[in-house]
């Protein structure tokens, strides 16, 4: 049915009524006006009396936009008032947005944004939650974050060091703040140059130096057999297959290939899953525990769940047998990952190629196979002794007029 429109008394003012809502206890009434512009009658809605428009409101703002139409100075038509308006609001919410940004401190940002990411995609996240509770927070978590810079970094440094703190554990907590804001950046939280990358990376040679001896390793085993067989089992994997503890841990039956003897080994540090191999004794003993075992890992805690961590029986027994007596330098103690350390070390010391033991021990890439060459003298001095076939014809003149100059000063 068609709109009936009614005039008001003031010029360029009409309205029509809903049919049936109600404004108060008459009729919601829709007003809009008429008004010249470039020479042509134009007409606009403004809206509902429900919506707080008026007749007063109406006029006004027809004189608003014949006032603009004349000028040229604001917008002419309803739309583009509502245009701009439109884009003042945005702009408004905009720069809220940018507000809150600009103040949001370290402490928010990271409660708030960054260790639900870190909880989702990282293993360390209970790790960088107790460093950033320890070291960050106090010395600038209430900083907004633009605000943070190298220097307060230096200070966390100083701190850590007059703390007594490793220099690995000061590099990690750098290394914490540094993907904080690096994730505050790819997000839109922050803009400019990651404070991190105007500080001095602290370094240190933290590289295990320890490998046992076979007879060492024995003596290890046998011990650790006393105490608790499954610690004794897990040390022998780690020892035989290069496992390190989390992946010892991690292991269940259904990676197993007990016919081929591998073991498929997943959820690695460097996050690939690679083949390792048994020997002998190691499918002796996985396969004895096999047909006892009623669980889905391979080693289990007391109540049938996964182990989190090396048994604490673990270090009482190398005390027991004194292998850490007198040691004060960490790169030079026997611990859980000597064993695997040793691994590498044995099968270097046996003549197996560097980029074999890569292969491995799951290494990304291979300088970290490296520290291992130092361990093939034998090795490398037949290598550099083939230099002496083909300066063989060199040396033996060389050999002759020595030889000659020895019988010159003789006589």
């Amino acid at each position: 049915m068609p709109v009936k429109w009614k005039s008001t008394k003031c010029s360029g003012v009409r309205y029509y009524e809903h049919q049936t809502r109600k404004h108060g206890v008459h009729p919601d009434k829709y007003f809009a006006i008429r008004y010249q512009k470039d020479g042509s009658r134009k007409e606009e809605g403004l809206g509902w009396a429900s919506e707080g428009w008026t007749e007063k409101k109406a006029v006004e703002k027809r004189a608003e936009l014949t006032k603009a139409a004349r000028t040229g100075e604001g917008p002419a038509r309803l739309k583009e008032f509502r245009e701009q308006k439109k884009e003042l609001k945005e702009e408004e919410e905009r720069q809220k947005h940018q507000d809150s940004i600009n103040s949001l401190t370290l402490s928010e940002f990271f409660n708030r944004e960054y260790m639900p990411y870190s909880q989702n995609n990282k293993k360390s996240f209970k790790s960088e939650q107790a460093l950033f509770n320890k070291w960050i927070l106090p010395s600038i978590g209430e900083l907004p974050l633009k605000k943070v810079s190298m220097i307060h970094l230096e200070e966390i440094k100083k701190r850590m060091k007059d703390a007594g703190k490793a220099t690995r554990s000061v590099a990690y907590v750098l290394a914490i703040i540094r993907q904080i804001f690096n994730y505050a950046k790819n997000t839109g939280f922050y803009r400019g140059e990651n404070p991190v990358s105007s500080v001095k990376m602290p370094k240190a040679d933290n590289k295990r130096q320890r490998h046992l001896t076979p007879e060492e390793a024995e003596t290890l085993l046998n011990n650790l057999k006393l105490r608790s067989p499954q610690l004794h089992d897990i040390a022998l994997l780690s020892l035989d297959s290069g496992l390190r503890a989390g992946e010892v841990f991690n292991l269940s039956w259904n990676v197993i290939d007990f016919e081929n003897r591998l073991l498929h080994i997943r959820d690695t540090k460097n996050g690939e899953t690679r083949v390792a191999y048994m020997t002998e004794r190691v499918f002796l003993m996985l396969s004895t525990r096999k047909k006892a075992s009623k669980t889905e890992y391979v080693f289990t805690d007391r109540s049938g769940g996964k182990i989190d961590s090396v048994s604490r029986s673990f270090t009482r027994v190398l005390s027991d047998i004194g292998f850490n007596k007198g040691v004060s330098d960490n790169r030079d103690k026997v611990v859980f990952h000597t064993l695997r350390h040793t691994f590498a070390s044995w099968l270097v010391q046996k003549g197996v190629e560097l980029y074999t033991v890569q292969k491995l021990m799951g290494h990304s890439k291979i300088t970290m196979t490296e520290r291992y060459s130092h361990l093939t003298p034998e090795h490398e001095k037949r290598a550099v002794s083939k230099l002496n076939e083909i300066h063989q014809k060199h040396n033996n003149n060389l050999l002759f007029l020595y030889n000659s100059e020895r019988g010159k000063i003789a006589k």
